[in-house]
């Protein structure tokens, strides 16, 4: 059975900071018509100041996915894009008052539940999958690295994780439409790496980063200073390592929620093609760089079939 596009029954708002600039935002999630795609429209700019979420417009991956048209930027897309493929949002237009998208708990969680209940209206026209007519691989030797798409019916995605980590290990997550976005995926956090926060606070790369919106990975031994250090930086109570290697700041929602949480990133990466894959999908150690590289040779490869 065809399935049809669907947008938003109603606009839904959000606002907060973004991870990297600290800048605070205001972002509406609004109706839009059959075939229109998602735009993001920055209003603090002007009323014709869009940016369309697709591959060719990415301009940096840096530790998140900013697309840009002109003067007109929009950072850290790659939540908000996952929640809506996940969701099976089509068409949406997304008004935003500031230069990043919000990184609210780190994870789709308060995209998917804004959308969840009653949010979605069925439109009158079949959805136009992105489909390939030959498999496509991507590989970077250096990082041991990749993602490759091969078409097929049954859309799916793996991947693999591995940040050479005694605490996270090896870890893998797999989605299809058969499970559950909202629960199994969308809910999953972003996370860091303790001995990397205080080297990201002084390159201003983490503005908007609190213990709310990332799990904290605490890999090696350290001091009750560091911690003290790592409370007074964020503003909370004293924080410990648990037995598990991992900051007290949080309950993991999955034993892969890091896994989990890459895979939310690789499909929202992913939706800058263009739409949804009709494709198998799996990848290893992917991140931003690679996963936004692969959307752009699918829409290449779209254009010569």
């Amino acid at each position: 059975m065809q399935s049809k596009q669907n947008t938003l029954r109603k606009s839904f708002t959000f606002e907060g900071k973004g991870l990297h600039t600290g800048k605070v935002a205001k972002m509406a999630l609004r109706p839009a018509p059959v075939d229109y795609g998602v735009r993001f429209r920055r209003t603090d700019i002007g009323d014709d100041a869009f940016v369309d979420a697709l591959a060719e417009y990415v301009t940096s991956t840096a530790r998140s996915t900013t697309i840009s048209s002109g003067d007109v930027s929009v950072m850290t897309i790659e939540h908000l894009l996952s929640a809506l493929t996940g969701m099976g949002i089509d068409n949406v237009l997304v008004d935003i008052d500031n230069v990043e998208v919000p990184i609210l708990d780190g994870s789709a969680k308060p995209y998917v539940d804004a959308i969840w209940r009653d949010g979605i209206l069925e439109q009158d026209a079949p959805r136009k999958y992105v489909e390939l007519d030959h498999e496509i691989e991507i590989r970077n030797e250096e990082k041991g690295s990749y993602v490759r798409i091969t078409p097929s019916d049954e859309p799916s995605y793996d991947i693999e994780i591995d940040f050479n980590s005694k605490v996270i290990g090896v870890q893998t997550a797999h989605w299809d439409p058969s499970a559950v976005y909202a629960e199994e995926i969308g809910i999953c956090r972003t996370f860091v790496f303790f001995h990397e926060i205080e080297y990201l606070f002084k390159n201003n790369l983490i503005k908007g980063g609190d213990v709310d919106n990332a799990i904290v990975i605490v890999e090696y031994p350290v001091s009750r200073e560091q911690l003290e250090h790592m409370s007074k930086l964020f503003n909370v109570p004293a924080l410990e390592r648990c037995e598990n290697g991992y900051l007290n700041n949080l309950q993991l929602r999955f034993t892969n929620e890091c896994a989990r949480h890459k895979l939310l990133d690789l499909i929202g990466d992913l939706r800058l093609a263009g739409g949804f894959l009709k494709a198998k999908v799996t990848a290893a150690k992917a991140g931003h760089t690679i996963n936004t590289t692969i959307a752009r040779q699918i829409r290449e490869s779209i254009k010569n079939i």
